[in-house]
């Protein structure tokens, strides 16, 4: 059962889900685009191809995301989630709702057989890895990560 005031998304929240998704970006350093967030989210939730948690924040509507995408590990022979996004608007931080998605998305990981969770976050996030690593997470000092463009 979730935490109070998280819940899982559904297709009434992509709206608020794409305004937190498109800050999400920015932070990332891409250009503002609600309309390529709005098409995002709702075609990974039309096709659920993902799943996502909304954070409740205090003054109503919607505060925080988390995004999972399934996916398998060959080497253990099971399925695990990458935890791709995670985000709480700016003026709901301090507020204990990044650490509260964690929660729902590791008890969601069990819950659904997951072997585990993935992610990856900047070098530089050190405020992310200090709450990752609090929860238990444990940063991986055996394999290097690499990405090729193919667009």
């Amino acid at each position: 059962m979730p935490a109070a005031g998280i819940r899982r998304a559904g297709p009434g929240d992509v709206a608020e889900v794409a305004r937190l998704f498109d800050l999400y970006r920015q932070f990332y350093e891409r250009p503002p685009d609600l309309a390529l967030a709005r098409h995002f989210i709702g075609e990974r939730l039309r096709r659920d191809e993902s799943v996502i948690y909304v954070a409740a924040g205090p003054a109503g509507g919607l505060a925080g995301f988390t995004q999972l995408y399934p996916t398998f590990c060959s080497v253990a022979a099971a399925p695990i989630y990458v935890l791709y996004d995670l985000f709480v608007d700016p003026q709901a931080r301090r507020g204990g709702l990044a650490r509260a998605l964690l929660q729902e998305a590791a008890r969601h990981a069990k819950a659904t057989g997951a072997v585990r969770l993935d992610l990856s976050t900047a070098r530089s996030n050190h405020p992310a890895q200090r709450l990752y690593e609090s929860l238990g997470w444990v940063r991986d000092e055996l394999f290097c990560t690499y990405s090729l463009k193919t667009a």
